[in-house]
């Protein structure tokens, strides 16, 4: 089955080249597409140095959501790889490991469990909001018009909430050494809580908080 690695990207130039020299050359990806959803810095310039990846520049910012929305209708692949633009520590046997369920059809999605994942997460083995994943494409068939509907930061739970309805086993996968920085790390400590804040209203706009307590403990269950 061909396997597309899919990069959403909003203002990582500092940090993305680490990441596509992680996801580029794998031998079990076929494609490599960014995203640049409207970055304001050179992320663009950036991707552009690495001609074995394919990128696409959305005009302006509208979310991660619009992003990867944006990069599902762009591939045909079977299997989609989710790798966020700002990790650090990634490593090609990272990718194996979060492909590997999927491809062998152990699960029909897996998601990543980072060493700075919240305490919480780790403690009861799952982030539920993580962004890298791997799926199968027919997860999101018939979905175009949800997607649209979306707020910008609302994709990670509808994929969750598609795996709880049809009751698919999911894989989480350990990644040790792998991190995402915090938003305040990125953008300053008021940006970064004013970022956390928008995500979490929009996590509550597309899955109210007593929903998003039963994912939770539905995913857990649904481990393979």
């Amino acid at each position: 089955m061909k396997l597309t690695c899919l990069i959403p990207a909003y203002n990582e130039e500092a940090r993305i080249g680490a990441v596509l020299q992680a996801v580029l050359g794998h031998p079990q990806i076929d494609e490599v597409l960014v995203v640049d959803d409207g970055s304001a810095d050179g992320t663009s310039a950036v991707v552009a140095q690495y001609p074995e990846a394919r990128l696409i520049t959305l005009a302006r910012n509208g979310g991660k959501t619009a992003a990867l929305a944006r990069g599902f209708a762009e591939t045909r692949s079977e299997i989609i790889l989710l790798i966020d633009a700002d990790l650090t520590g990634l490593s090609p046997d990272h990718l194996s490991a979060l492909i590997a369920p999927v491809k062998s059809g152990q699960a029909h999605m897996s998601i990543s469990l980072r060493d700075n994942a919240p305490l919480l997460w780790r403690w009861i083995g799952i982030d539920y909001i993580s962004g890298e994943r791997a799926l199968r494409r027919d997860l999101l068939t018939g979905q175009d018009e949800a997607l649209r509907q979306l707020p910008k930061f609302g994709f990670e739970v509808f994929l969750n909430a598609l795996v709880l309805r049809a009751r698919l086993p999911l894989a989480v996968v350990r990644l040790p050494g792998v991190k995402s920085p915090l938003k305040s790390a990125k953008y300053g400590v008021w940006a970064g809580v004013k970022g956390d804040l928008g995500m979490m209203r929009d996590l509550f706009r597309a899955v109210p908080p007593l929903g998003l307590v039963r994912q939770i403990i539905l995913m857990r269950r649904l481990r393979a």
